[in-house]
């Protein structure tokens, strides 16, 4: 007969070992195998991270559009984040928590309510997919900021994927434009997306999520991402709404994407200046290490690798396809920060006026008319209200005034202008600097070092949380109990919703600086 200890120890494992199993989540199946999540420490959301969505991107598969991924036996666990893609460059706020940089990089991650059922009965929980930003050069899904456990505390499913970057997803060349059966070239981390986007379609429903319910946001770059995944025929019918927080790739200075032809030109050019050749297999020779190390080097300048007009996953320009109305007729929610940049240092009012005139030559007057500069203090609000506009805020009105002309659905437009406490990485100085707005959607003000959290942010967070996820859910950010957020259109006077301590709606106080800067800068 057992001895009384070793039947109570044997009950507490059994028991342990119960309670362990019931807390593991089930792996469910997908069109590749099955996945393992694992629940978050709240036990309230399921995380599946890592998941592949396309094949490795490497060798004869460097430079080509995504590739299917094999079937796996087994249970694929997806309880870390996949290597971040190769970076060009960086910010000290992006702080990784994945194996680090790597072309084998095209996975995503779900974060899934844990109550979540599929069901063939009901049609499942809105999908947000988030694309990250960092210009196309930097970026990756596992940083804390665009944690999506918090998110789907909201009763919404978040899915983010890692994208090619830079000279790797963006290259163009004649010979890679010879060998696609599409007659284009570069895109490719943009083409990364449309696939996780399809991957999302195919599989999201046993997460228990809803395929005909996605919404796809992004900020900065990512803001530009969903712009463009809107103009592409590639995406028609993918996803039923989009966020676009600071970001575009309509036209602005400095910010033209180029024609194929250009591209493939330049980029050509550039390989042959720095490699001795432009032949496709002797680049897919090379190593990870000296193409990055060559083009970090910049005492050899190189084309900026970026959105390309490849007339494949966007046939035409922004401005054209929008003005066609050739668009996704989509609900759309959009705005920027109110400090996306800031003024030059050294910047007085007599240099801004000097910059004016050169800009803006019989035009100028008029300009400051729009940015004053009576004072040296009002002539250094207007220098930075411009380098924000200059940087990426025209870029952003200029894709919202796109979609209210031909898109037929409601458009939402916002001013995210809560003046930061600052923070380890931004001075208070900064005011709500670009790239502000992530931890505020994302309800993860605790992961900003040193930022001092005031009772406004969390309140701010908490009505931003609520705004993207009713957008996600329905098409309209309002529900009772938020302050009232009208459409942005001329028949309801532009209305813009401002994001602050005090959050109201009112007409575009600034409407004519955009209009101004749209007629001299498309050349109108």
């Amino acid at each position: 007969m057992p001895s009384k200890s070793f039947t109570v120890s044997a009950l507490l494992c059994g028991l342990l070992a119960g309670l362990a199993s019931a807390q593991e989540p089930k792996p469910i199946r997908i069109d590749t195998g099955r996945v393992q999540g694992v629940l978050t420490a709240d036990q309230k959301v399921i995380a599946y991270r890592g998941i592949p969505y396309a094949a490795p991107p490497v060798e004869d598969l460097r430079w080509r559009p995504p590739q299917p991924v094999g079937r796996w036996k087994g249970v694929f666990q997806a309880r870390d984040f996949g290597a971040h893609c190769i970076q060009f460059g960086g910010y000290p706020d992006m702080v990784f928590h994945d194996p680090g940089p790597s072309e084998d990089c095209l996975t995503l991650n779900v974060w899934v309510p844990a109550d979540a059922k599929p069901s063939k009965k009901s049609p499942g929980l809105p999908v947000m997919v988030w694309i990250y930003g960092g210009g196309l050069e930097t970026g990756g899904t596992s940083e804390n900021r665009q944690n999506g456990e918090f998110l789907a505390h909201r009763g919404v499913i978040v899915v983010s994927m890692n994208y090619r970057l830079g000279i790797f997803g963006f290259l163009a060349l004649p010979e890679l434009d010879s060998e696609s059966p599409h007659h284009g070239s570069g895109n490719y981390g943009l083409m990364d997306q449309t696939a996780a986007i399809n991957w999302v379609q195919r599989n999201i429903a046993e997460f228990g999520g809803d395929p005909g319910n996605v919404t796809i946001f992004g900020e900065s770059a990512g803001s530009e991402s969903v712009s463009a995944q809107m103009a592409s025929p590639l995406t028609t019918g993918l996803f039923a709404r989009a966020i676009g927080e600071s970001g575009s790739v309509f036209p602005g200075p400095g910010h033209v994407p180029l024609a194929l032809p250009e591209a493939e030109q330049f980029d050509a050019a550039w390989a042959e200046r720095t490699f001795g050749s432009a032949r496709l297999f002797y680049l897919r020779q090379l190593g990870t290490d000296e193409i990055v190390k060559a083009v970090m080097d910049r005492t050899h300048p190189h084309p900026l690798f970026s959105t390309v007009i490849d007339g494949w996953l966007l046939p035409d320009t922004l401005p054209h396809i929008y003005a066609d109305g050739k668009e996704a007729h989509i609900p759309t929610l959009g705005g920027w920060n109110a400090n996306e940049s800031l003024p030059k240092d050294g910047t007085t009012l007599a240099s801004f006026t000097k910059q004016a005139q050169a800009e803006f030559g019989p035009d100028a007057q008029k300009f400051l008319a729009l940015y004053p500069a009576n004072t040296e203090t009002e002539a250094l609000r207007s220098a930075g209200d411009y380098a924000g506009d200059n940087f990426i805020a025209y870029r952003t009105w200029a894709w919202l005034e796109g979609q209210a002309e031909t898109g037929h659905a409601p458009i939402y437009r916002y001013f995210f202008d809560l003046a930061s406490p600052g923070d380890r990485n931004h001075p208070v100085s900064a005011g709500a600097f670009h790239s502000d707005d992530i931890e505020y959607v994302f309800g993860t003000l605790d992961s900003r070092p040193g930022m001092k959290i005031r009772p406004e942010d969390r309140v701010l967070s908490e009505l931003m949380q609520r705004y993207w996820v009713n957008f996600a859910r329905t098409g309209d950010p309002n529900s009772p109990g938020l302050p009232k957020w009208p459409t942005y259109s001329a028949a309801a006077n532009w209305q813009v919703m401002h994001l602050d301590a005090t959050p109201h709606a009112e007409p575009d106080r600034l409407r004519g600086r955009y209009l101004f800067l749209d007629k001299v800068w498309s050349g109108q």
